[in-house]
């Protein structure tokens, strides 16, 4: 405790009486004082005193996936301004492959006192991924929002884009532009917002052959290696569950010596930065990430305030956004 304070004390530069004042919750020091000896504990790493983390940092935790789809930094964008004009300041928590796992991230947010965590795609969406984490939010009454259909019974509010829906409107596009042998790259087998989508193609094409659905990881290479696995298969319309992979898609497609769209129509999902300007620009369809944003930051704001928010999913309707990737399916 000695230490402790002494180190705080040299940080703010005030004496360690100060410091024990402000601990002790003891008035006689000025509000800019007793905030600075707190951010020092904040830094240092030391956990409030029971009775000033009322008074924790208003800082919130953004957990994200990755970077490189630029969906994800779409939405952190949208979360941060939001959190920004209600005087929240975001943590940015990125996971890198071999590095900072989202438990990892999670114990370090508690340590920090932070407000709230808003997840936006992680592991809440994986059926046999590890969830003790999410446990320990909820144990504490740490305020959690999450992004895009988590799995069942975990007791957080979820901002979701409707999957059904951005499935329904793919498929009854390549349909109508006549093309019969529809396929789908998905996500892994235990990723929810994936199983969604199975689910509602099959709602749609109850024969749809299993040979027509690839799962494959969230990336380019991967949206490339299941691609060329369905059109071995001889699809002409390929649904995707990210730009990414549909991206991935297009480049299968071309080293087979097929055209997109002329002999193979490629539909992606998210709408993300820049895929008006691929080649062909790309058809996908749009999460309306603004308001799915701003209703995330809505709920965990309410929660920090002390209302209680259900633990509902809501759900936000898609937009087909048509480009150059898809056309009139091949005769013949």
């Amino acid at each position: 405790m000695t230490r402790r304070l002494a180190q705080v004390a040299k940080k703010v530069g005030v004496s360690e009486a100060t410091v024990s004042r402000v601990l002790n919750g003891k008035p006689g020091v000025s509000d800019s004082t007793r905030q600075a000896v707190l951010s020092a504990l904040d830094v240092l790493g030391y956990e409030r005193p029971t009775q000033l983390r009322g008074e924790r940092a208003r800082l919130v935790g953004l957990v994200l996936p990755e970077l490189q789809n630029p969906i994800f930094p779409a939405f952190a964008e949208v979360i941060g301004g939001a959190l920004a004009q209600l005087g929240l300041t975001p943590v940015l928590c990125t996971q890198t492959k071999g590095g900072v796992s989202e438990a990892d991230y999670v114990e370090l947010l508690l340590q920090q006192q932070v407000s709230g965590v808003v997840f936006a795609g992680g592991l809440y969406a994986q059926a046999d991924a590890p969830h003790d984490h999410y446990r320990e939010l909820a144990d504490r009454n740490i305020p959690v929002v999450l992004v895009n259909a988590a799995i069942e019974h975990l007791g957080f509010p979820c901002v979701s884009c409707d999957d059904a829906v951005a499935v329904e409107q793919a498929w009854r596009h390549l349909d109508s532009l006549g093309h019969e042998r529809i396929g789908l790259v998905l996500g892994p087998g235990d990723h929810m917002p994936s199983g969604r989508k199975l689910a509602a193609a099959r709602a749609l094409a109850p024969e749809l052959p299993d040979a027509y659905v690839a799962r494959a990881m969230f990336s380019l290479e991967g949206g490339q290696a299941a691609a060329t696995r369905l059109l071995d298969q001889g699809v002409t319309g390929i649904i995707c569950a990210s730009d990414p992979l549909a991206l991935g898609a297009v480049r299968a497609a071309r080293r087979k010596g097929l055209s997109v769209p002329g002999e193979v129509s490629v539909v992606g999902y998210d709408d993300s930065a820049f895929m008006n300007c691929t080649e062909p620009p790309l058809t996908t369809v749009r999460q309306p990430i603004e308001a799915m944003g701003r209703a995330a930051v809505e709920l965990l704001n309410a929660q920090i305030g002390g209302s209680s928010v259900t633990p509902e999913e809501l759900l936000f309707e898609p937009e087909l956004v048509v480009r150059g990737s898809t056309a009139q399916a091949p005769r013949g």
